[in-house]
């Protein structure tokens, strides 16, 4: 399940309802993401995408775990729009018959979110706004990914 919205949400009443849409499973994992301060100095996040777009992207990433991984499901809610510190950017989770499959899946599905996923990022603060990029250590994270699947 796939939703790019800009109202906000909460993890855990996401993480109870998709919980209760499946019977029997061994692991739930999970990672929600907010919105940091940086010590004061972000005063909101701005997030832009191209609607239709960054869902069948995203969707492709989604395919894309539950062929890697045993999966029995998975759930990703990203959100647009102005986002102000504190709130949840990001939610994915994952249901397997184990933990590993689950967190496997979990960190594959971030790695390709912060660096393939289409969206544009816009960060405010005290001092103006800038445009924000993936950090080197995601591009490395998502490489990572290529190279075990050539490998294996």
């Amino acid at each position: 399940m796939i939703r790019v919205q800009i109202a906000p949400f909460e993890s855990e009443t996401e993480l109870g309802a998709f919980r209760s849409r499946h019977g029997d499973f061994g692991a739930l994992a999970s990672f929600a993401g907010y919105v940091r301060s940086e010590g004061e100095e972000v005063t909101a996040l701005e997030l832009q995408h191209y609607p239709g777009v960054t869902e069948a992207e995203i969707a492709r990433f989604e395919e894309m775990a539950l062929a890697r991984f045993d999966l029995i499901d998975c759930l990703i809610i990203h959100r647009v729009g102005r986002i102000l510190p504190g709130e949840a950017i990001v939610l994915v989770a994952a249901l397997a018959g184990h933990r590993k499959p689950a967190l496997g899946a979990v960190d594959f599905l971030m790695d390709y979110l912060k660096t393939d996923a289409p969206f544009w990022k816009r960060q405010s603060g005290l001092k103006g706004s800038e445009w924000i990029e993936p950090r080197t250590d995601d591009h490395l994270a998502r490489a990572a990914w290529e190279n075990e699947k050539e490998q294996g």
